[in-house]
């Protein structure tokens, strides 16, 4: 399935970016405290992101269940793979997520 691939792919593209702010929000904590928790506010809406995106892509996982049995094995394997990476990559931006609140 064509669309899980492009899903995972944005799935990517979000941590990236939350990470991306969140480093942001840390390096200008205390110069610009402001700026710094705006950055810190988008990188909690790309998770936001990261979280819907995947909802989606388990719901047609789902679907495709339902309408036509078990996945090809090679589909779930690569889906496997990418959603431990991904999620991996997100646990690691919740602690520093949380590493900033801790300093506010």
């Amino acid at each position: 399935m064509k669309i899980i691939k492009c899903l995972s792919e944005k799935v990517e593209e979000e941590l990236h970016d939350a990470e991306a702010y969140i480093d942001l929000a840390m390096a200008w904590k205390k110069e610009q405290p402001e700026t710094a928790d705006l950055f810190s506010e988008l990188s909690e809406e790309e998770m936001s992101h990261v979280e819907m995106l995947h909802k989606q892509v388990t719901e047609l996982i789902e679907t495709y269940r339902e309408e036509n049995g078990e996945p090809p094995k090679g589909m779930l394997e690569l889906y496997n793979y990418l959603h431990d990476k991904n999620k991996q990559e997100a646990m690691r931006i919740r602690v520093k997520q949380g590493m900033y609140k801790q300093t506010e």
